[in-house]
């Protein structure tokens, strides 16, 4: 535990590091990668190049600063990352690279400012938050050992099938090279996925969610390809060029956005590609005759995957919708969808299981900002509302505050 003095400096500097965090946390990158370019392996490379990642970043430290003395505030916060890192195979010799590079970022952003007190008070308390995050993260790999067909680090993976799922998603089902077993994974949950690609230096990596059932001789990823600018450099070099026979090399399956183990009826709300992890839950639900409603929300039938394998799910516990933003002429001639434009709360009442239910969505982040609010407008307790964010809650609570 921080000293009381340290404790005292850090909260100080918070106010400094809400206006400048994100300044140094881009110097904070900028310097690790020029001195440790081996790193630039495990991160996403195209969230640098849109900012997200500083940004990110720069609201861990500003919330670190803020609840130094009241860590059980961190905690959710703490094992979210913590997850991240275990999927990325994070080891505790990279804390102090870290540490180094980000007491640099700071001295050199705020320069004077940044006096001997302020920077031996936020290397007391980064030493502090490492141990904190490698103790989590070393039960976590203990626990994912233990998993049937666990493992630690990363492991080669043989691509045996891949198919099209729709104009933009195609799924990738694997098995490992080792003919050792699949490992074990809770509905929900994502790998992490490294690939070398021609022309690059370095691997990149990418977390992709599983998106069929645990207890297969397969783990199966769908993936959207990117076309946006900058393009996904993963996701299309996976749709491009990776193929039956190729291999490719993951992390164990991690995440906390999972299923709880309840009874409650359950309603999974997808916008896009968002429906990876989610189709994972409901098949799982279906499995179980748990009362289960999903609604897929996607531009029109060519965008949509995954149609038949959900329809053939459907039963008197399992129930499925589907809204079309931009439905095509063939769509409208076939009904094959149940609501066009965009989700509303007339839709969601209009649905919405009759017992208190808990509430899973994931997509893009207008779309989860969206049903956020729609979910308050819905009176859902929040402690029943469980969503996937790559990115700080508040953001996306604010966000939905906005609409």
């Amino acid at each position: 535990m921080a000293s009381a003095k340290t404790i005292e400096i850090v909260k100080s500097t918070a106010p400094v590091l809400k206006e400048h965090g994100e300044t140094i946390t881009k110097v904070f990158y900028q310097n690790i990668f020029s001195k440790h370019p081996e790193l630039r392996n495990i991160f996403n490379m195209t969230h640098q190049a849109k900012g997200s990642q500083p940004r990110v970043l720069a609201n861990a430290i500003f919330q670190y600063a803020t609840y130094i003395d009241q860590l059980d505030m961190l905690s959710g916060a703490v094992s979210t990352i913590a997850h991240k890192h275990s999927s990325l195979s994070i080891t505790p010799e990279m804390y102090p690279i870290v540490g180094e590079n980000l007491l640099l970022a700071i001295k050199e952003v705020l320069g004077d400012n940044a006096t001997d007190d302020i920077i031996e008070a936020w290397a007391e308390a980064y030493g502090d938050l490492a141990k904190i995050f490698i103790q989590t993260e070393e039960t976590i790999y203990h626990s994912q050992e233990k998993r049937s067909g666990g493992f630690r680090g990363k492991k080669q993976f043989k691509v045996v099938k891949k198919t099209v799922e729709s104009e933009i998603i195609s799924s990738f089902y694997l098995q490992p090279v080792d003919g050792g077993s699949v490992p074990e994974f809770t509905p929900g949950q994502y790998i992490a996925l490294s690939v070398a690609i021609p022309g690059h230096k370095h691997l990149h990596t990418r977390n992709y969610s599983l998106s069929d059932i645990p207890g297969k001789d397969i783990l199966r990823i769908s993936v959207k390809k990117e076309l946006g600018n900058p393009a996904g450099v993963v996701s299309n070099h996976l749709h491009n060029n990776v193929k039956v026979g190729d291999t490719l090399e993951i992390g164990m399956p991690s995440g906390e956005f999972v299923l709880k183990d309840n009874d409650k009826p359950v309603v999974l709300i997808a916008g896009g590609v968002g429906i990876t992890p989610l189709l994972s839950m409901y098949k799982t639900l279906s499995k179980r005759d748990q009362q289960a409603l999903l609604i897929q929300c996607v531009i029109n039938s060519s965008t949509q995957a995954f149609a038949e394998e959900i329809k053939s799910l459907q039963n008197e516990h399992s129930n499925a919708i589907t809204i079309f933003s931009e439905p095509t002429l063939a769509d409208r001639e076939n009904r094959n969808m149940d609501y066009t434009g965009f989700l509303t709360l007339d839709i969601l009442k209009e649905v919405w299981p009759e017992e208190a239910c808990e509430v899973y969505f994931c997509g893009p982040k207008p779309f989860m900002a969206h049903v956020l609010q729609l979910l308050s407008a819905m009176e859902v307790p929040k402690d029943n509302i469980h969503f996937e964010f790559f990115g700080p809650s508040e953001e996306l609570q604010q966000e939905a505050a906005l609409i």
